[in-house]
């Protein structure tokens, strides 16, 4: 079984689609399932088409897809339940999001979109690897983390060096060089594929914690 570990979307979806076909060539027939990390919406030009091609994606079987929780998912939502001013969303990359929607209150969202959105996950652990959007925070046990911490946490988890009996699969953090920064303890595969920079993924293989590759879309 292959796992393919994909960063933050952003709305990217030309960028999507091919790299999920870069992976099932890659694949070549070996049984292979998709983790998400996050951060589907917001800020890039096609958020409804990626949503749209992820449940189109997750139909296919159990277990073929796995779909994280990212802070810009969490912000859409706060905003739908009114937790959030709308113009907080809309300030963090909503608008972008309303726009490819075509409408003008996040209220107006699908409500098939909205529910999928509630149903996402926080984390993914598979026994070797702990897939999260943004990271831990390095002072609490894997299974004490906070939902803030593992939407939103950058430092100190980035510079910390500590074993935590895990590689912490992640995105949310762009790397400036559009390259994968993987560590001794973590990956981060937010590439900045909104920012004109590849959309990435890291390829793990049953029995080997680390990536036994990356790929790139393009």
């Amino acid at each position: 079984m292959l796992t393919y570990a994909v960063g933050d979307i952003h709305g990217s979806l030309a960028k999507l689609k091919n790299l999920v076909a870069h992976c099932e060539r890659d694949a070549a027939g070996r049984p292979l399932r998709f983790v998400f990390l996050g951060n589907y919406i917001d800020c890039g030009p096609d958020s409804r088409g990626v949503v749209e091609f992820l449940i189109a994606l997750q139909a296919r079987g159990p277990g073929a897809l796995t779909a994280l929780m990212g802070n810009h998912e969490a912000l859409a939502l706060a905003a739908f339940d009114d937790s959030l001013a709308i113009g907080g969303w809309r300030l963090e990359g909503g608008d972008a999001t309303l726009c490819s929607y075509g409408a003008v209150s996040v209220h107006d969202l699908p409500r098939k979109h909205v529910d999928w959105l509630r149903s996402l996950r926080l984390m993914h652990d598979d026994g070797d690897r702990l897939f999260v959007h943004a990271g831990i925070n390095p002072e609490k046990a894997l299974d004490a983390q906070d939902d803030a911490d593992v939407l939103w946490i950058a430092e100190p988890f980035l510079s910390d060096a500590r074993d935590y009996g895990r590689l912490i699969v992640h995105g949310h953090t762009p790397t400036a060089n559009g390259r994968p920064d993987l560590r001794a303890n973590r990956v981060n595969l937010d590439t900045g594929a909104v920012f004109g920079r590849p959309l990435t993924a890291a390829v793990f293989e049953n029995g080997q914690t680390k990536p036994i590759a990356f790929l790139q879309e393009g």
